[in-house]
């Protein structure tokens, strides 16, 4: 097998880290054609350092000045050097693990230029799943390979089977810090209580985002484009052991389940190395050891997030890109400790009320502006309680 040559956004993040030790573990499988990240710069001149034929770009345009002093090499910025690393020819996958909103139009353009796309930013689908799904028709050389580990274990249950032959999708869920509190207690998380996620260790927005199950949510939506599955055939399962990153219930009555470590190179490397598996350093279960896994069904009314989530995916459109923006703002606005954790979910729904869905043909334009409204109407709200 060929060299694959791979474009990294989101490089200074727990993806970003995870996937170049990936990326290392197999020198002469994959080689580093580029990073991108948000602002990192030390974190970027420490990569750059490493790998110094990697191309670099920056979405902050200062934070790229800064590197490029640092480094004395050529640093693009802001989309439009994000977009030039992933139309390089030089690189056939993009590993897309940036956070927010800020992932879909990369996605997108690697898309148009027919690359293999590894999907780790669930943005991309949620704002604007339609769009991708007619861009990847348009460009059957693309393909999107999940990275989510949820995602990623439905994609390897299915294991190339199509829609007609699922009865149910079910994604696990760990219930994040908060799934043994009582409803009353909410009031009084706090930002140290939240971060302190029971099994793993990701970025503070995506932790919040997992405390409050909207992360969930947004995988909900994900699951419905990747695999073209109703909303009434996704479920959520809570799992607190997170081994069983996620199953697939068929119409014969199968069940079949992946279980692995929850170690992100795991997926990430499945979704690189498609269809092959390669050898990755990293535990394997021993299920003596583990004895008993658990599952139980999510609680709406402690995390209305996730019901959100079910209600905007449901009602098409613009809906879940106005959820999606609004959830960003409120998020870090909890993480800035301007706003109760209770306020996120209360934001949301203030947001998905005000902001009208707008008629007409569905478009990049209208998700892009849908986006913005939102973010500004969250903003208004976060001031409001400030």
């Amino acid at each position: 097998m060929s060299e694959t040559s791979v474009c990294l956004l989101g490089a200074t993040g727990s993806i970003g880290c995870s996937a170049i030790d990936v990326i290392k573990q197999h020198k002469g499988r994959f080689s580093l054609h580029s990073v991108a990240a948000s602002s990192n710069v030390q974190k970027m001149a420490e990569i750059s350092h490493e790998f110094p034929n990697a191309k670099l770009a920056l979405f902050n345009e200062n934070s790229a000045l800064e590197l490029q002093k640092i480094t004395g090499k050529p640093v693009l910025a802001g989309m439009a050097g994000l977009l030039e690393l992933v139309s390089s020819s030089d690189c056939n996958l993009v590993l897309n693990g940036l956070t927010g909103s800020v992932g879909c139009e990369p996605t997108l353009k690697a898309i148009e230029h027919g690359k293999k796309i590894a999907l780790a930013n669930k943005e991309t689908l949620v704002m604007a799943g339609t769009i991708i799904k007619q861009a990847l028709k348009k460009n059957p050389a693309s393909q999107i390979t999940p990275v989510d580990s949820e995602h990623n274990a439905i994609f390897q249950c299915l294991a190339g089977r199509g829609a007609s032959e699922v009865e149910t999708l079910q994604i696990t869920a760990s219930g994040g810090p908060f799934r043994e509190w009582p409803a009353e207690k909410f009031p009084e998380i706090t930002l140290k209580d939240a971060l302190n996620h029971p099994v793993w260790s990701m970025g503070k927005k995506i932790t919040i985002d997992s405390a409050s199950m909207m992360n969930k949510g947004l995988e909900v939506i994900e699951a419905h484009f990747l695999f073209d599955i109703p909303y009434e055939h996704i479920k959520v399962v809570v799992h607190p052991q997170s081994l069983v990153h996620s199953l697939v219930q068929f119409r014969d009555g199968s069940l079949m389940a992946q279980l692995g470590a929850p170690d992100m190179r795991i997926p990430i490397l499945n979704a690189m190395a498609f269809p092959e598996r390669l050898s990755l350093k990293t535990n394997r279960l021993n299920l003596p050891e583990i004895q008993k896994l658990t599952f139980f069904e999510p609680n709406l009314e402690k995390f209305p997030c996730l019901a959100l989530a079910y209600e905007a995916g449901k009602a098409g459109g613009t809906r879940a890109a106005v959820l999606n923006a609004a959830n960003e703002i409120l998020a870090n606005a909890f993480i800035q400790e301007k706003i109760s954790f209770t306020s996120i979910p209360k934001g949301i729904e203030h947001c998905l009320k005000k902001i009208e869905e707008q008629s007409g043909e569905l478009s990049l334009e209208k998700i892009l502006s849908a986006d913005s409204c939102s973010r500004k109407e969250a903003e208004k709200f976060v001031e409001n309680l400030c």
